[in-house]
């Protein structure tokens, strides 16, 4: 593997990026988990501050230390760029020594830190990336894909609005990696239904006009536009749509998934009907909405499904530390894979031979206006979907660390 080269630029952009609590190196009398996000960028309401604070509460609720080693929660803003998350990576594994990466919420950026951890064998907690590549093709032993996947997103959506009249879909995907995974997922989920794909462009990532794509989607005649987009994307794209007047008699305009920041954002009037495939909601549980009232003490906000995974996450794997032997990272996933993950975020969850962490998903359609009873009461719950039915099936994965029977 090539060593990324450090130039002075990238030293400097990194010197502004990072950020940390505590002090800068505790060697190893500190269990040290970096939350490297979309901090100030589109994506920043879904993952962003909210993850790191989401990760410092897990730790808060191990008082701070384990095994006579604190342990400290640091930060990241990537930009969103691949090669700024690839430097922070090799720094913060070479020189600060943190010993898990969390959340990362851009799979491009995702897909480069675990190439700089795999020789390494750190622990990466991809919980905010949705591309299902990262238990495919780009599986590593120390990865673990925690919150959702576009496979999971794309096959519920478009199962819950196929149908006669509802059988040719155009694609409007951003263009990086997540939007070319969901927009993959989305059509090989309509062909197998027996629908056809009849047409598709790829905007930039982080566009703020989208009219010519949104011309080109009402020319194609589909009876489904589907937006295979996030963060201030789908935002745009919804509000834009409805401006353009898209959604029409014949005609089905669908976002492929949406977090509950983005819902908001939007608002029920212009999303009310639509079906979106959810890891997480404040008011799926007791438990799960006395933690979000917690988090939104703090953040001003329910908890997005990125927010949530990366608590999840990071508390899994320091409820590993603390129940296993040692903390050298094969024995601290081995002991991540053996014990069910049962907290505010799943009940009976597991981790795969591919990394895939399996727990249920919800449908949920946005409620109209009249339904919504607060800022953040903005979805109800159709169907719970079982996590094996939810996410790719191992005997379909392209994992080379999944040992397939015959």
């Amino acid at each position: 593997m090539r060593k990324l080269s450090l130039g002075p630029m990238i030293c400097c952009i990194l010197a502004n990026a990072i950020a940390w609590t505590g002090a800068a190196y505790s060697g190893d009398d500190a269990i040290k988990i970096g939350v490297m996000a979309d901090m100030n960028g589109p994506l920043a309401s879904a993952s962003g501050q909210g993850s790191f604070e989401a990760a410092r509460i897990a730790a808060e609720e191990f008082g701070w230390s384990i095994k006579g080693k604190r342990i400290e929660i640091i930060s990241a803003d990537h930009q969103n760029k691949p090669d700024l998350g690839a430097a922070i990576a090799r720094r913060w594994f070479d020189i600060e020594h943190v010993d898990v990466v969390a959340d990362l919420s851009n799979s491009a950026v995702g897909f480069a830190v675990v190439e700089i951890a795999r020789p390494l064998n750190k622990i990466i907690l991809v919980s905010g990336p949705g591309s299902s590549d990262f238990t495919g093709k780009a599986c590593a032993p120390t990865s673990i894909h925690w919150t959702w996947d576009t496979y999971a997103a794309a096959t519920s959506a478009v199962k819950a609005v196929f149908g006669p009249g509802a059988d040719t879909w155009f694609f409007i995907a951003s263009d990086f990696a997540f939007g070319h995974a969901l927009e993959r997922d989305g059509a090989r989920a309509v062909e197998k239904l027996g629908g056809k794909v009849v047409g598709r462009v790829r905007p930039p990532f982080n566009s703020s006009d989208f009219s010519s794509f949104l011309l080109q989607a009402q020319q194609s005649k589909a009876s489904v536009i589907a937006f295979a987009t996030g963060g201030q994307d789908t935002v745009n794209l919804v509000k834009q749509a409805a401006e353009f007047g898209l959604a029409k008699p014949g005609t089905r305009v669908i976002p492929m998934q949406m977090m509950i920041d983005e819902m908001k954002a939007i608002g029920p009037q212009l999303g009310q009907g639509s079906f979106v495939t959810m890891a997480f909601h404040h008011d799926i549980s007791p438990e799960a909405r006395a933690w979000s009232q917690r988090f939104f003490q703090r953040m001003k906000a329910m908890p997005t499904q990125i927010q949530a995974g990366t608590y999840s996450a990071v508390r899994h794997y320091l409820q590993a530390v603390k129940d296993g032997d040692n903390d050298e990272p094969l024995a601290v996933v081995a002991k991540m894979r053996q014990t069910p993950v049962n907290d505010i975020f799943a009940m009976g969850g597991r981790i795969r031979q591919d990394g895939r962490m399996v727990h249920d998903m919800y449908l949920v359609q946005i409620k109209t206006p009249a339904e919504s009873t607060d800022p953040w009461d903005l979805v109800k719950i159709i169907k719970t979907i079982p996590g094996d039915e939810a996410f790719r099936p191992l005997s379909e994965s392209e994992c080379p660390l999944v040992q397939k029977a015959g």
